[in-house]
Order: C-alpha cells, then sequence, then structure tokens
C-alpha cells in the first residue's frame, strides 16, 4: 500500500459496562481513577497491549507483522533476531560501531515487529538494537463523567487443597464500574511513520485494531467493553494543517439526561462540530 503521507488525529470512544477496564495495581487492583475528579483512568499501556493482541491475533505468523513486546517475550532474544539476520555478533550493550550496520538492525527491528514501527521501541539492553521513535501515540483515557467503583463479594464453592476440603466455601472480592464511557485521544506522525516503515497498510491494521481490540479481549473482570466510536481527523499535508488541540475541542460528548446516572452508551449525545473544520482537515468517522 506504500508509505502515508498525511497527518492525523483521532477521537476513541469505548464503554464499559459491569466491569473493571484497566485495574491499578498499587490500589488492590481498584479501577484506575483520578483523585481530584473522580474520573476513571484507562493507561495508555493498556490499550496499546489490546492493539497487539488483535494484531497478534489477525496476523498470526505472517512475516512483518510479529508483536516485539509479546507476553512473556525475553527483548534480547528478540534484538538477538535482528543480529542474526544481518550476520552480526552483539557486543554487550554496544550497537556496532559502522552505521550502516548499527541502523541495518533497527530497520530489521521495524520491518518484522508491527507494534515497534508504529509505537516505537527503546531497545538499548545488553543486545542492543537502538531505538525508534514510534509514529502513532495514544494519551490516557478518561470517563466523561466521575465512576463509582463497586466492590463486591464474591464466592468460591472449590478448594486448591484437600486440608481444605472441609471448607463449604471461600469469599472473595471484586472490583466493577457500574457503567463508564471514557475518551482517548491518538497521534500519527506521517514523518516518524516514514523513518519506522509505518505504512499505509499498517494504519489500516491500527484501526481495524481500535475498533475491534475489545471484540477478542472478553474475561469476568472486564464485564462488556466496547468501542463506540472511533473518529480521524485526516490532515491535507503530513506536518498538518491544524493544532490538535482545535480539533478535539471539536468533539464534544455530554449526557442526554443529568438526573439520572448513567446506565449505558444511548444516555450520551456525541456533538460534531463539522461546520468549524479547518480548512485542510477532514473528519472520517471509522464507527
Amino acid at each position: 500500500m506504500g508509505a502515508i503521507t498525511n497527518r492525523y488525529e483521532f477521537v476513541l470512544l469505548f464503554d464499559v459496562i459491569k466491569g473493571n477496564p484497566n485495574g491499578d495495581p498499587d490500589a488492590g487492583n481498584l479501577p484506575r481513577l483520578d483523585p481530584e475528579t473522580n474520573q476513571g483512568l484507562v493507561s495508555d499501556v493498556s490499550l496499546k497491549r489490546k492493539v497487539r493482541n488483535y494484531v497478534e491475533l489477525e496476523k498470526g505468523s505472517e512475516t512483518g507483522f510479529a508483536i516485539y513486546m509479546a507476553e512473556k517475550a525475553i527483548l534480547n532474544e528478540q534484538h538477538a533476531k535482528a543480529y542474526t539476520a544481518e550476520n552480526l555478533k552483539p557486543a554487550a550493550k554496544k550497537l556496532p560501531k559502522a552505521k550502516e550496520k548499527a541502523d541495518a538492525l533497527t530497520r530489521w527491528m521495524c520491518a518484522n515487529f508491527f507494534d515497534v514501527r508504529c509505537f516505537g521501541a527503546v531497545m538499548t539492553t545488553e543486545v542492543n538494537c537502538g531505538q525508534v521513535r514510534g509514529p502513532v501515540q495514544l494519551g490516557f483515557a478518561s470517563s466523561i463523567d466521575p465512576i463509582v467503583p463497586l466492590e463486591v463479594s464474591i464466592t468460591r464453592m472449590a478448594v486448591t487443597n484437600e486440608k481444605d476440603a472441609e471448607k463449604e466455601r471461600t469469599m472473595g472480592r471484586k472490583h466493577l464500574v457500574p457503567y463508564g464511557l471514557y475518551r482517548a485521544h491518538g497521534f500519527i506522525s506521517a514523518k516518524l511513520a516514514e523513518r519506522s516503515g509505518f505504512s499505509a497498510e499498517d494504519l489500516e491494521l491500527l484501526w481495524r485494531s481500535l475498533t475491534n481490540m475489545f471484540e477478542h479481549d472478553r474475561s469476568a473482570a472486564r464485564g462488556e467493553m466496547a468501542t463506540r466510536k472511533l473518529l480521524v481527523f485526516k490532515h491535507d499535508s503530513a506536518l498538518g494543517n491544524a493544532p490538535a488541540h482545535r480539533l478535539f475541542d471539536l468533539v464534544h460528548v455530554r449526557r442526554r439526561n443529568d438526573d439520572a446516572p448513567a446506565r449505558q452508551y444511548a444516555d450520551y449525545v456525541v456533538d460534531i462540530a463539522r461546520d468549524k473544520l479547518p480548512e485542510g482537515v477532514a473528519l472520517e468517522e471509522k464507527l
């Protein structure tokens, strides 16, 4: 498909029903919260993980779409693959002195690992493959309204050890959000895509990942999660035609009724000021 030549920004809306979208390990796995506003938070790392998981499912072992930050991956072993492919021997923590050889290692990592050429990576470990600035960046997602995390008790009817067999049941706890609609912003640089090799084909795969990432990530802990909207601002040029914040301000999400708590996506309205789009910027609704 070739290289991308346009800058993009996007607004991602997703929701959760009776689930924990992103537990905080420093707070007993409670849903992440902004302590000043009580708005829910979902980290960029969590969203990128879901994109990686979707790509892994769709592409499988297809060449060029391996996942660098795969579950339980040993990064030095990932780097060693580049040295083997380029017939080079690694020196502890150092790139080859010849620039063309060092660049060849980094290019190999970009060409073979989707998430390296998409999100970038710092690969300066014991087996050094350099570093890549990713053209695709995501911010933290925040819920539109404050959320009220619930802690519910659950019953376990089975036991682990024979010595506990006489126990009728054990108790546990589960954290969930009754409902939350979250908003995240993303950025795609055509200039950085050119450097990493992020292509138009990769871009289409990214859109599919963002719209479908929750469909293959089901679990009882996460409840029901779904991507509700993906609004993409496409610039006519590689450097862009308007500041990102001006574009994000054109999308306003509001409650239909402030007198009752939101419990479904239909309780919100998404207003888009299409008539205020700057010249040279088009809006595409991917979902």
